[in-house]
Parts: C-alpha cells; structure tokens; sequence
C-alpha cells in the first residue's frame, strides 16, 4: 500500500503536468499568432514547429525550475500538499482566462497560488522567501514586459530605418521566411521559461517529501514529462488567444511579426539564462504593443491593451486567494 508522501506526491505530479498541459494551449499563442495573423504559415504548421521546440527548449536548462523549487517558499516548510492548491488555482484562473480569450499570465498564477497557499498553511507572510521573491520573481515579472515593449519599439524603429529605401514586396517577401525563424525562436524560449515552471513544482514537492535533498537539479524524468505535457498542450492549440493576440491588438506584416517575436523571445533568453520566471506572455504582448506603437500610437487598439493589463494585474491576488482557499480546505482534511 502506498505511503501518505507518496499519494501527495503523485497527486502533486499529476495536477503539475495537468497545468503545464493547460500552459501549453493557453500560451500557444506567444510563438505563433503573429505567424499566423500575418499568414506566413498555416495554423496546423505553425502549432507542430511549437510543439517540437517547446519540447526542446524545456529540456535545454532547469535555472528557472530550481528558482521555484528552492527561491519562493522553503519547502521543508510546508507540507506537500500546499502544491495541489497551488496548481489548482492556477488551472482554474488559466482556463478562466483562456475561455474569455484573454492572454493571462500562467507565471503569476503559478506564483499567486504559492505565495497564497503557502501564507494559508502557515498563517504568517514569514514563510515566503521575500528577498528571493523580490529578486528573482517580483521585480523581472514587471521589467520584463517594459524591457519588451522597449526594445519592441527600438528594433521595428531600426527595421523601419534601414528598409525605408526598398519596395513594400522586397520587405514582405523577406521577413515571410525570416519570420519563421523569430517564431521558431520564440518558441523554443517559451519552453525554456514557461515548461521549467512545473518542473521547479515537482521538484519541490520531491524534496519536501524526502525524495531528494535540498537544492537538488532537476530529475531527469521530470524534465521529459514536464516537456512532454507542455508540448502536447501546445498541439492541441489555444484558438481563442491566438485570435487576440494574432489579430486584435492591430494588424501586422510579417516585419512586424518578426521584430514582435525576436524582440520577446531576446528577454526572455534573458531571464531564463538567470533563472527568472517570467510571464512569457507578458513579454511577447508588449513587444506586439511596442512594435505597433513604433509605426503610430492609433495603429494598437488600446482598449484590448487595457484589458489585457486588468488581467495581469488581477492574477496574483486572484489566485493567491484562490490557492489560500484550496489549501484552508486541503487543511481541514489533512491533520
């Protein structure tokens, strides 16, 4: 019969990969939607070349995975089952905003339903790490999508600069295949960032069950199942963000789509590479921001803009409360 620790641990597991799944569809949209807006490829393309990189970059560091599992909450702290309310706030805030096609950050809410869970169990704002969730969480969750509007509207600026002498058919022409390529590199860093995220979960529950010791790297088959789930997620498609994202904000040539997704994928490069878990799809929506923005203000539709901002800004206290509800409950039954 199995053990207490190891039904925890595999429920934790389980919803853990369940959410990377739901990541995967939900943020579909971040590598893909300018590509496709811009028609340079086909839906069914387009989600296939995201699925296979995803899946490659979730297997190529673990820096943002250990950050979760070591740099938030000391996990020989809290019980095990403080993650279930954790993932499950985040699936429910993530499916939420998927079903409104509204591009949510699924990195806050993975955060906000730790930070919450782990607040409820203890009953003190002592338990978070607050140094570390300043450092490495807090303040790159909120840089991030300024440095990608920034260099979102630097680079479109630099494009518009040193292509105003060539004709509209040459521009297209050659940013229709280099699109491809910033689309293939967006996606591969969405993998390294957003995947890394479950994994850094399971680690943590590995090592507050037991399994592993303190500051341990990444099991191997955590980072396989966890780049699979994401991977998966991203074939089947999240139809309803890609629509706001690829054609609500306003209308892109594929210059356009390229400068968007190589200007978001650099940041997030960035923050993966020091092991910062940012939202994936708060960059990648400011650099769109900032690439229309370098062509005219009136060019974005900023209502859209303003919705999508209420949706970052509700989602950490939303799914801190949601995550510190689920585990009051989880307490209940626990003792």
């Amino acid at each position: 019969m199995l053990s207490y620790p190891v039904i925890i641990l595999i429920a934790v597991v389980a919803f853990a990969l369940i959410f990377d799944f739901i990541n995967g569809f939900h943020d579909t949209a971040i590598s893909i939607a300018t590509s496709i807006s811009t028609r340079v490829m086909t839906p069914f393309v387009a989600i296939a070349m995201a699925a296979v990189l995803n899946f490659a970059g979730a297997l190529w560091s673990h820096q943002v995975a250990k950050t979760i599992s070591s740099g938030i909450v000391n996990s020989t702290l809290v019980p095990e089952y403080i993650l279930i309310g954790t993932l499950l706030a985040a699936i429910i805030w993530d499916l939420v905003t998927w079903w409104f096609g509204i591009p949510s950050s699924s990195s806050h809410a993975l955060i906000g339903g730790l930070v919450g869970s782990a607040i409820a169990y203890a009953g003190s704002v002592n338990i978070i790490m607050w140094h570390g969730v300043w450092k490495k969480v807090v303040f790159p969750l909120f840089a991030s999508p300024v440095a990608g509007f920034i260099l979102g509207w630097l680079l479109m600026k630099f494009l518009n600069w040193i292509l105003q002498s060539f004709s509209l058919r040459f521009v297209n022409g050659v940013f229709s295949k280099l699109q491809i390529v910033s689309a293939a590199f967006m996606a591969f860093t969405h993998g390294m960032n957003d995947a890394q995220k479950s994994m850094g979960i399971i680690t943590f529950a590995m090592i507050g069950a037991g399994f592993l010791p303190l500051n341990s790297n990444v099991p191997l088959w955590v980072m396989i199942s966890c780049a699979f789930a994401i991977s998966a997620g991203t074939a089947v498609g999240g139809w309803r963000i890609i629509k706001t994202m690829g054609f609500g904000m306003y209308k892109m040539k594929p210059i356009n789509g390229f400068a968007a997704q190589t200007a978001g994928a650099a940041v997030i490069a960035v923050a993966s590479h020091f092991g910062q878990p940012v939202s994936t799809t708060h960059v990648i929506s400011s650099t769109i921001l900032g690439v229309g923005a370098a062509k005219r203000l009136s060019a974005v539709r900023w209502g859209l803009a303003r919705d999508i901002v209420w949706a970052w800004v509700l989602t950490i206290p939303v799914t801190m409360a949601l995550g510190a509800g689920i585990t009051l409950i989880l307490k209940l039954f626990m003792k």
